[in-house]
């Protein structure tokens, strides 16, 4: 077969064929007889092949075009197989969903969560992907993020704000009483220098700016942990430190945070991308005061 070959030939070949005439093929493929006999015509120079006679019992295939039909045939069945595999996916709720958030989020908020979600939706399948890096979202990474910080503008991606998450500082109960005043005295848990310029090491450095860190990590879960070891004191999300347990040192919400959460167009079209998507924002929705700070510790 030489190059340049039109595949959508395949079909009026294969109707004229079963036919047997131009007339039949064009009443079944719901063309016009001239363009069963322009696209025939084109097959066959492309070819350089006769494919068809005219019998009296009407077009009839050569040699050459008997075995032309039966491959074009088995062609014809694998194309349709894989449309209507692809479009059954396309239907289907069923199949992996790999989102990426920073650990705290995914550690303290999703996973405890992620049962009511498979109630509705059995055939799914979750990878969570921690990533600290908080602007770091790729197509090959991901199919959906979320994130604590306002995206870069893209046109590939769909960007929705889902809500804030309000920080505090927060301590072990021996730090219980330390007053605002005396915060720059103690020890601080803070992230690491891959992080420092996130808005909660700024707002440290305004706060407390001669505090020591004995503790650094670029995992804010890590930080949580550090904190209910009673390393130090920290800024840390009010959702995961009221659920831990920590002491709220802060009279209100010190920072706040926007959460976005991140799609690539693409992906739109795909009902198992659709479904979590829309139960994350659900379930911020449904939960922005505990996301928030304004409301104590989590009973949902």
């Amino acid at each position: 077969m030489q190059r340049g070959f039109d595949w959508n030939d395949i079909p009026v070949l294969l109707a004229l064929a079963q036919r047997k005439s131009m007339r039949g093929a064009a009443e079944q493929l719901g063309v016009d007889v001239s363009t069963i006999s322009r696209r025939l015509a084109a097959a066959e120079s492309r070819l350089q092949t006769r494919l068809f006679i005219r019998s009296p019992e009407g077009y009839e295939a050569t040699d050459a075009g008997r075995i032309f039909m039966e491959k074009a045939a088995a062609i014809e069945g694998d194309v349709r197989a894989l449309i209507d595999v692809t479009r059954a996916e396309s239907e289907s709720h069923a199949g992996e969903v790999r989102i990426t958030s920073v650990d705290i989020l995914i550690d303290h908020w999703l996973t405890p969560r992620i049962p009511q979600l498979l109630e509705s939706h059995p055939d799914i399948g979750l990878r969570m992907i921690p990533d600290n890096q908080v602007l770091s979202f790729t197509h090959s990474e991901a199919d959906l993020a979320l994130r604590i910080a306002r995206p870069t503008a893209d046109a590939a991606i769909l960007m929705r704000r889902v809500g804030h998450i309000g920080m505090a500082v927060y301590g072990a109960r021996q730090y219980s009483d330390i007053p605002k005043r005396r915060w720059g005295d103690v020890p601080w848990l803070a992230f690491d220098d891959d992080l420092a310029e996130v808005q909660e090491m700024q707002w440290l450095k305004q706060v407390a700016p001669s505090a020591s860190y004995p503790f650094r990590s670029s995992s804010a879960s890590t930080l949580l942990r550090a904190c209910q070891a009673g390393l130090g004191i920290g800024l840390l999300p009010c959702f995961a430190a009221e659920a831990a347990g920590l002491c709220r040192l802060s009279e209100g919400v010190e920072l706040r945070r926007e959460l976005w959460l991140l799609r690539h167009r693409d992906a739109t079209r795909v009902p198992r991308f659709r479904a979590v998507a829309d139960w994350m924002a659900d379930l911020a929705e449904a939960q922005s005061g505990w996301l928030g700070g304004t409301v104590g510790k989590n009973t949902v």
